[in-house]
């Protein structure tokens, strides 16, 4: 470890002198950097107290060379594309002073260790979060370690050794602002039902007079919780929000590419007065607590509509409420970049193209349907065509389709709102599902008046597509006269762009596994090792992997009421169909993927025909 001054470890030669030993600036850069140094660090300094402001504070953090850095955004002289962030600079610091970087991951930190540990003043005056407990040392995270006063402080009132780690100021005053603003809200909220109550929710019974100080959903702390929750979806990527009631505490989950990860466990007591305000919001019905309901709110995200769509059942300790978060950027998505291979994006172009007849997506719940539909009616939505939906629910409102929501109540189907459809004068019809016969029948008679209909159905592969329909009641010779093609879909992770590295593995190894390439001798594969951005999972989002199957005239002939599934898929990939199992090696042989994935979404057991 180099020599440091401990008074002033953030004076400008000490860092520049660290930054240009990792390579990751110049000494062009470095005289750039002084000279706009003080005209920064004025502005950084009314950006400062404008924001304590907001908070209600008086208490300011000085502002560093390291801020002024980050600021200006210098390009990195290291090679590595892009500018010189905050991150990059303190573990470079970190790694200069001999001590832990850590990228804090807000879905690993305990709400109590955060917030009980040191008071929100004391952790934003001295820039110190704890953020857990090992083997009785509190680990505290810090962009200045050497503030040994504070460190001495903070062992004396916790009465346990203290360990810090560095991570940077940015991460750490965000951090101290979302958790210690949720830890009030919550625990004013909890405060007002501070008398003994009893809540068993719908299994046990307990009868109980309705306290005078039941919380209101407009109650402002549970409406800052409410709120930092869908804040804290938006920024961790979070498509699904489940708020499970347990008999003692509120467990809050987010899924995550495709993984729910436990972000909070909160009180019992202010369960149901977050669900009543979520309520609120959806337009449900707050005195009804033991049907399902749905419902759906519209809110700002980064400057776009985005809606998030509630449902509400109730279970053993109350209600449970999970909402999906009905991202446009996500939902509707140019073809090209949903993951389809060229050849099979050429077969799906040409079925939205067809005048007439009927397209089936098919695959289970979250494997991106509703994606795959929204970008194929967007791609073939013109002035010159009407296009209707008929949802179950509405998804996700698009001005330019025609969209109606199913309601059993008023007997308002997917089978009996077609025969109005039909009277609207429609280009193109979807169908949020084929569940049914009836909605079958007037599907098919959708597509031989001369319409384009697309749906969905759940099965697991294209082929079986044929078979389940035939199981419902569709006779074969309907189903002859109006299938155009087939498309089965799942979705796979996609390795870390920030983490991924390169590995060999023989191609008899991934045979052993049930992996066929094709292929022999070593391949190269990409893997992702584990980095803060993916929260050390090693995969950030996610793509499509897709069994496109045109309905030939030799796979008509084989529909028949005795159709044997295995022929027909046989037939298929006789004529081109690359299946599931296929398309997901292709894209672990081109590194978006790995073989975990592989195996996960589409194992051998359940893909036979690979």
């Amino acid at each position: 470890m180099s020599q440091i001054d401990l008074k002033d470890p953030f004076a400008p030669k000490e860092i520049c002198r660290a930054l240009l030993k990792h390579r990751l600036i110049n000494k062009d850069q470095v005289k750039g950097l002084l000279q706009r140094r003080m005209q920064i660090e004025a502005e950084l300094e009314k950006e400062s107290h404008k924001r304590m402001a907001s908070f209600g504070l008086k208490i300011h953090n000085p502002i560093t060379f390291v801020d002024v850095i980050a600021k200006i955004g210098p390009l990195r002289a290291d090679g590595k594309p892009g500018v010189l962030e905050e991150d990059v600079i303190f573990k470079a610091l970190a790694a200069e002073w001999d001590m832990a970087y850590k990228k804090i991951d807000p879905l690993k930190l305990d709400l109590n260790t955060v917030t009980t540990t040191v008071p929100r003043n004391f952790a934003m005056k001295h820039l110190v979060l704890p953020i857990e407990v090992n083997d009785g040392t509190l680990v505290v995270a810090t962009p200045n370690p050497f503030n040994m006063e504070v460190i001495d402080d903070i062992t004396r009132v916790t009465n346990m050794r203290v360990s810090t780690v560095v991570s940077s100021k940015s991460d750490i005053l965000k951090l101290i602002d979302e958790f210690f603003g949720f830890q009030r809200s919550i625990a004013a909220a909890e405060d007002l039902f501070a008398g003994p109550s009893i809540d068993l929710g719908n299994l046990e019974q307990y009868v109980r007079l309705k306290s005078a100080d039941e919380l209101p959903s407009n109650d402002q702390h549970i409406v800052n919780a409410v709120n930092h929750l869908f804040i804290y979806a938006f920024d961790q990527r979070a498509s699904d929000i489940h708020i499970e009631p347990k008999r003692e505490v509120v467990l809050v989950r987010m899924r995550i590419d495709g993984v729910l990860h436990t972000v909070y466990k909160l009180p019992k007591k202010v369960h149901n007065a977050i669900v009543s305000r979520i309520k609120a919001l959806s337009r449900l019905n707050m005195a009804e607590k033991r049907r399902p309901q749905d419902g759906r709110i519209k809110m700002d995200k980064g400057g776009q509509e985005t809606e998030i769509r509630i449902s509400t059942v109730p279970v053993a300790f109350g209600e449970k409420v999970v909402m999906r978060v009905m991202d446009p950027d996500v939902l509707i998505q140019d073809l090209d970049g949903l993951g389809f291979t060229e050849g099979d994006l050429k077969k799906f172009n040409q079925f939205i193209r067809m005048p007439h007849g009927i397209i089936l997506v098919t695959g289970p719940t979250g494997s991106g349907k509703s994606t795959t539909l929204y970008s194929a009616l967007r791609k073939v939505s013109t002035a010159e065509n009407n296009i209707v939906t008929v949802e179950d629910p509405i998804e996700m409102i698009h001005e330019e389709f025609n969209q109606i929501g199913v309601q059993s109540a008023i007997d308002v189907t997917f089978g009996s709102i077609l025969k109005t459809i039909l009277r609207q004068d429609p280009d193109i019809i979807m169908i949020g599902e084929m569940r049914d016969l009836e909605t079958a029948e007037n599907a098919v008679q959708a597509s031989l008046t001369g319409h384009l209909v697309l749906s969905t159905l759940h099965t697991n592969d294209a082929p079986s597509s044929l078979t389940r329909l035939l199981d419902i009641g569709v006779p074969a010779f309907l189903i002859q006269a109006t299938i155009i093609g087939i498309v089965a879909q799942r979705l796979v992770r996609v390795i870390c762009g920030y983490c991924q590295e390169s590995f060999e593995m023989t191609a008899s190894d991934l045979q052993d596994l049930g992996i066929r390439t094709g292929l022999k001798g070593v391949l190269k594969l990409r893997r992702g090792m584990g980095c803060n951005r993916c929260r050390q999972t090693g995969y950030r989002g996610r793509v499509g992997i897709y069994e496109v199957m045109s309905y030939s005239e030799s796979i008509q002939k084989m529909t028949t009421a005795k159709a044997n599934i295995e022929n027909i898929r046989i037939r298929a990939k006789e004529e081109g169909m690359v299946t599931l199992h296929q398309n997901a090696i292709i894209k672990m042989l081109a590194g978006t993927t790995t073989y975990e994935e592989v195996l996960r979404v589409t194992s051998a057991r359940k893909f036979l025909g690979a």
